[in-house]
């Protein structure tokens, strides 16, 4: 350790000295340009410039004796024209060449040795080889020629969904490979916490859910990188992909846009389902853009605004009748300004917002009466310099994050949620869903972060062609909020009249629909409030409505009796340093990462400091035969996922709100828990625990089949481990449930001699692992001859023992969710064992435009499950047996997981027509998603008892009807 620290700081040195370099680098990319003449041979002091319409500027550069010139600090374009002249030499123009963010592509050109005079050669189509064979990187580099030749969502969540690999979503948080689908609460299946989010370098990703935390308007989007596996190391990342949005920069000519897009039920088909078949809705959005020149060559602007907005009918899906209008809108404004001072200094101000305002949910599992609103988003800025030397590039910045997504109730009555035990199969959601939605949350996510970067190209002959970079960047994630609770400050927990006189044992152990599972710690801590027994518990008789808000029998509520604002923090430090060598045919890239994360309580008091962790990413790629229409590559990594401000939250929150847990008893509610609050520490974290981690290693081969197709195929193999939970030291310490079992857990792993006192301790779960396998085979067609194409299959084979994701869920509460339990390691709800994608646009000569997606998936794994603290567990075992040392009730085997929703397909098309006139540019299109109109079912009941709406396996949603898209553009 001691060295490694030496190390943190000769690099802390380097970056004072201004050779080190953020997590984020500079959003531009590079050209390496060998000029060759009709011979081979090197061509020196060739004159070669490149420029775009679509960026700022231009760069030129003289050719060595090797015939090579290399161009940085390019903005990303596919309409980048390459010129080339000289003394003796033929002029030449490559068209349409592409440069890519982040990436420095090779491509060389032969040209003939003549006099100056002669007709300037052209060629057009000269963008990227199908194989970059420097990179092991997998993913997809989506670009604006691409989004606008297809039918997708207007937003940068949905174009994720044309990546390889990218499963199916409608919250826009898509899983990739080994991140995780599927979270407990509420069987939620389809929005993955492991993905990492930048726009224009401005990580938007909420530091409490791990989702995305930002929106922008789609109009703005230059260019979208996703990254897949084999993650530099100069990016963040744990288990999921990395999605890099770019915006538009002006240039040295005005350009802009106005444009206007709608979408009602009137141009949508019925719906199939009894359920859905009154639904309605209605939506539009309309964009301006306007780009260029304040002063030609030295400062740019480029500003553009949004307005959308959506209402949907929400149909209840016990009447079939419309029970609410939920209305959605979204005001996004950009804005960007360039200021080249000098040939080498760049200055850019960058600022876009999002504020959104959601009347209601339209999950037509909400019961109106718990119906709620959101307000969202907020401004972001960033400020970023660049100053180009010979061989180095210094950048250095700041940014800020401000998101907002507070959630207000409709309902101000108090909340009840009551339990059925008698008739349970005719209990329906309004029954157990009874009054408010409970609370009014006040929340806001905010970010920033600074970062110094550099990189440096050496050429050492010898020893291969370097481009070293490293970097130091700090970031402060906040975590405010303020939980304000409905009607009498409760929230209850209740049966139903015709159960009253239902014992605690009868209520903790039976079937029931709606109910809480008491722990038998809760039953010591029951026994202690009340004054009696702890074996006496289990008699506790509830018969009462005394002073209950809907009648119903009283069992346990919820006190809110302090309300305050809390503000938790964590922050971060990283390092990277990372090499990429070029030796001929062989290219390897060598990076380690570093990361330390500290997080404060609400009282500004550090609470743990997670000491630094070193992450490799090391990988080497072959140019099989030298030619660069093949390569071969192998990577292995770690990618670390640092703990959310949710835990801070759960373990700092020392001046917010506080809540007391109490059981009723003996004619008055007695408390026998305190959450929150200096005086009763909610949680702490263990001394011991570890930062979680995912290990991949991957392997891949791709070939150029022709000069314009290529085939990939890679296998991806990955572990994920030290994931985190929350523990019960009542169920696992010394003298607790499990003590002398071979699942119990001394203090000692915790990192204590004696008991902290907390209600639990945060600590990495024990035995707890994800282990993902996948092969992925990818064709691309690039666009000649009037179209292009992209095919893929992915196999994913996702096993384990836990779906924790840091969100302090039930495994260290539970004895039988314990990862070493019987029947816990199995396949992974929410797995898509195969998906097949195809996508490609062909272009008329006439103006019009053809594109079409099909997507295809086996199907969605899931739990047969029961409700436990609104978790949907796999079921457990009717009768108890001993394992390691315990009798109890274990999960029953073939329930994890062992169920999947039908295999479907969709096709979307998308019919565009271009039109110029007068230096204008009309553009029209109609999307149709759904063509084939196949209302496939996309989620089922996963309750086996049944949720009183839907029976178990029955269909609760379903991909919507074919629909019509329409649109209008004019660019200028």
């Amino acid at each position: 350790m001691t060295n490694f620290k030496n190390s943190i700081a000769a690099l802390a040195v380097a970056a004072a000295l201004g050779i080190s370099s953020a997590a984020m680098a500079a959003e531009t990319g590079g050209l390496k340009i060998r000029v060759l003449d009709k011979s081979g041979n090197p061509v020196a002091g060739a004159a070669v410039m490149v420029d775009a319409p679509d960026t700022l500027g231009s760069k030129t550069a003289v050719s060595d004796a090797d015939g090579y010139v290399t161009l940085r600090g390019l903005d990303a374009s596919n309409q980048y024209t390459v010129s080339i002249s000289g003394d003796n030499l033929q002029s030449f123009e490559a068209t349409d060449v592409r440069v890519i963010t982040g990436k420095s592509l090779n491509l060389s050109y032969s040209i003939s040795r003549a006099a100056s005079d002669m007709e300037r050669i052209v060629v057009s189509g000269s963008s990227i080889s199908a194989i970059d064979t420097t990179s092991a990187t997998t993913g997809m580099d989506i670009t604006l020629d691409m989004t606008e030749s297809l039918p997708t969502g207007r937003s940068y969540q949905s174009y994720l969904q044309l990546t390889p690999g990218v499963k199916p979503s409608t919250s826009g948080n898509p899983s990739s490979k080994s991140g995780v689908n599927y979270s407990d609460a509420g069987g939620s299946v389809g929005s993955s916490t492991d993905n990492v989010y930048y726009i224009d370098g401005v990580n938007v990703t909420d530091n409490v859910t791990g989702t995305f935390g930002g929106n922008i308007n789609s109009e703005i989007i230059q260019e979208q990188q996703v990254i897949t596996g084999a993650i530099p190391a100069k990016y963040a990342g744990g288990s999921g992909l990395v999605s890099r949005v770019v915006t538009k920069s002006g240039g040295n000519e005005f350009h802009g846009s106005v444009n206007y897009y709608l979408q009602n039920d009137s141009l949508v088909s019925d719906y199939e389902s009894e359920k859905k078949e009154n639904s309605a809705f209605s939506t539009f959005d309309t964009a301006v853009t306007l780009g260029g020149p304040i002063i030609k060559d030295e400062l740019w602007f480029f500003a553009s605004y949004q307005l959308k907005n959506r209402e949907d009918d929400v149909v209840d899906p016990e009447t079939g009748q419309v029970s609410r209008v939920v209305e959605r809108e979204s005001d996004l404004g950009f804005g960007k300004l360039t200021w080249q001072a000098t040939d080498n200094d760049r200055l850019v101000l960058t600022f876009f917002n999002d504020p959104t305002e959601i009347s209601g949910s339209a999950n037509l599992a909400t019961v109106s009466n718990r119906d709620r609103s959101t307000k969202q988003g907020g401004d972001n800025y960033k400020i970023d310099y660049s100053h180009s030397f010979d061989d180095l590039v210094i950048n250095v910045g700041y940014m800020s994050h401000e998101s907002e997504l507070s959630t207000l109730s409709k309902d101000k009555s108090t909340r009840n949620d009551v339990a059925y035990q008698t008739n349970a199969g005719s209990v329906t959601q309004s029954d157990t869903d009874k009054g408010g939605f409970g609370a009014d949350t006040l929340r806001n996510r905010n970010k920033s972060s600074y970062y110094i970067n550099a990189e440096y190209y050496l050429d050492t002959q010898d020893f291969g062609y370097h481009t070293i970079e490293v970097g130091f960047s700090g970031e402060t994630n906040e975590n405010i909020t303020n939980s304000i609770y409905n009607g009498d400050s409760a929230q209850y927990t209740s049966i139903g009249a015709a159960d009253a006189g239902a014992t605690f044992d009868m209520y903790a152990n039976g079937t029931w629909v709606g109910n809480i599972d008491f722990s038998d710690d809760d039953k010591d801590r029951i026994a202690s409030a009340i004054g009696i027994a702890p074996e006496d518990v289990s008699n506790i008789v509830f018969d009462s409505s005394t002073g209950n808000p809907t009648g119903d029998v009283n069992v346990y509520r919820i006190i809110q009796t302090q309300q305050a604002e809390s503000k938790l923090e964590t922050k971060g430090k990283s390092i990277y340093i990372q090499d990429s060598i070029n030796l001929d045919d062989l290219t390897l890239n060598l990076g380690l990462r570093a990361e330390q994360w500290e997080h404060f309580a609400s009282t500004g008091e550090k609470i743990f400091t997670f000491d630094w962790d070193i992450a490799h990413r090391l990988s080497a790629v072959y140019d099989v035969n030298g030619d660069g229409d093949s390569k071969v590559w192998v990577f292995h990594g770690r990618y670390y996922d640092p703990i959310r401000t949710d835990m801070t939250s759960f373990a700092g929150n020392l001046t917010g709100s506080v809540r007391e847990e109490q059981i009723f008893y003996n004619g008055q509610w007695n408390t026998f828990r305190t959450r929150g609050g200096v005086a009763t520490q909610d949680a702490f974290f263990a001394p011991t625990t570890k930062t979680p981690y995912t290990d991949e290693f991957l392997v891949g081969y791709s070939q150029n089949l022709t000069d314009d197709t290529n085939i990939s195929v890679t296998y991806t193999n990955r572990k994920t481990r030290d994931i985190l939970e929350d523990y019960d030291l009542g169920v696992y310490a010394e003298g607790g449930q499990l003590d002398g079992s071979s699942l119990a857990l001394p203090l000692s792993y915790f990192g204590y001699t004696e008991n902290p006192g907390s209600n639990y301790v945060l600590a990495t779960l024990e035995g707890g692992k994800r282990d993902y396998q996948g092969v992925e085979v990818t064709f691309k067609k690039l666009r000649t001859d009037n179209w292009n194409m992209l095919a893929s299959y992915t196999y994913n084979d996702a096993e384990g023992n836990t779906n924790s994701d840091g969100n302090a869920d039930l495994q260290g509460d539970f004895y039988y969710l314990d990862p070493r339990a019987p029947n816990m390691y199995a396949k992974q709800p929410g797995n898509v064992d195969h998906q097949f994608k195809i996508l490609g646009t062909y272009y008329f000569d006439n103006g019009f435009e053809l594109g079409a997606v099909y997507n295809w998936n086996s199907g969605t794994a899931y739990n047969r499950a029961t409700n436990v603290y609104g978790r949907l567990l796999p079921l457990r075992e009717e009768s108890t047996y001993d394992f390691g040392g315990f009798e109890g009730r274990w999960i029953a085997p073939g329930n994890t997981a062992s169920q999947e929703t039908p295999a479907y397909g969709t096709l979307d098309i998308r019919v565009k027509y271009k039109h110029d006139f007068g230096g204008y540019q009309a553009e029209f299109f109609l999307d149709v998603f759904n063509v084939l109109d196949d209302q496939a079912v996309v989620e089922e009941e996963q309750l086996v008892a049944g949720s009183g709406t839907y029976e178990f396996g029955e269909a609760k949603d379903w991909v919507a009807p074919r629909r019509l898209y329409l649109g209008a553009k004019v660019l200028f």
